[in-house]
């Protein structure tokens, strides 16, 4: 919160202008050809093995200027970090002790990422964040440790289980496939959009009120610990016609999840937007036929998990050559 986050955000913010965008935004699509084609060929597989989780994380990765040689440690990471306690990602072990490990190891590869980078600096984030013309605008290695951990976790993880649960949601209405598939160029905006309230990937954020206030029509109190459930919100008969329908050309459409407006607003929007938009152009693209063969596996927490997971999602398809090939 500010004035710590104020300071952050601003510093960070320069980074996530259209502008700066632009170049990672281009290379999404390079990636996500690059993934399909280690699976067209297959015919059937886990599409969150596959693709879901890979896709997200080597864009973030590629932006932050993380070696590809270390997208198994990260992906190993964020999945304990986020995983809920599911026996899955943390193992046998303590989970405590496995959830300190994993931020322990993120922060150990940012921080020789950051020293790294000062000696020989590129043109990726990282290389940004700690040559700063402005002494104020210097974040310090630890801050940018836990920045990447932020990205690689919330960054990641929202945009890979909105992925899935698109495929999912789409699988259980097919006729708003049909629509989307007829015209996709017409209807990604909304569509990607409609995941997003439908999935709601990120599950609730807890915050403690600072002061009394009343807000619609309920009173809160100074110390007063609050949750706010994001798929609640998106299902509001109050705000969405028909909440509980999935209407790939819903407009308007004003989710939260992305947050509400204000100053903790997804930075990472667009480029959450544009993955997903791209995911799914592609896959209609090259696996037109690509359909879920089995229940959807979700996360096994051990409580309530801060982004709602789906952790196995069997698909098959035509197989299709690499365009490599």
């Amino acid at each position: 919160d500010n004035p710590r986050h104020a300071h952050q955000r601003r510093i960070v913010a320069k980074t996530f202008t259209p502008t700066e965008l632009a170049g990672v935004i281009e290379s999404v699509e390079t990636i996500c050809t690059e993934v399909i084609d280690t699976f067209c060929e297959q015919g059937e597989v886990d599409l969150v093995e596959v693709l879901s989780q890979p896709f997200p994380l080597m864009v973030i990765c590629d932006m932050m200027g993380v070696p590809r040689s270390e997208l198994s440690t990260v992906l190993d990471a964020t999945n304990i970090i986020l995983g809920g306690g599911d026996p899955e990602f943390i193992g046998e072990g303590d989970p405590i002790e496995a959830l300190i490990g994993a931020g322990v190891m993120l922060t150990t590869l940012m921080t020789e990422l950051v020293e790294e980078r000062r000696k020989n600096p590129t043109d990726d984030l990282v290389s940004k964040l700690v040559h700063n013309e402005a002494p104020e605008d210097m974040m310090q290695p630890s801050e940018i440790a836990s920045f990447f951990i932020l990205l690689a976790t919330a960054g990641n993880d929202t945009t890979r289980n909105a992925i899935s649960h698109g495929m999912d949601l789409l699988s259980k209405n097919p006729d708003q496939r049909r629509l989307w598939q007829n015209d996709v160029e017409g209807i990604t905006g909304t569509a990607v959009d409609e995941i997003v309230r439908m999935a709601s990937p990120v599950t609730h954020m807890r915050r403690t009120a600072t002061k009394d206030i009343t807000v619609s029509g309920h009173e809160f109190h100074d110390g007063d610990k609050v949750v706010m459930f994001y798929g609640a919100a998106n299902r509001d008969p109050r705000v969405f016609e028909n909440p509980e329908v999935f209407d790939v050309r819903r407009d308007p459409n004003p989710h939260v999840g992305f947050g509400g407006p204000g100053p903790h607003f997804c930075m990472g929007a667009h480029l959450a937007r544009r993955e997903v938009a791209i995911v799914f152009r592609e896959l209609f693209r090259r696996l037109p036929d690509i359909e879920v063969s089995g229940p959807s596996v979700p996360l096994n927490t051990t409580g309530l998990p801060l982004v709602a997971g789906i952790k196995h999602l069997p698909v098959t398809f035509t197989p299709s050559a690499p365009v490599g090939s």
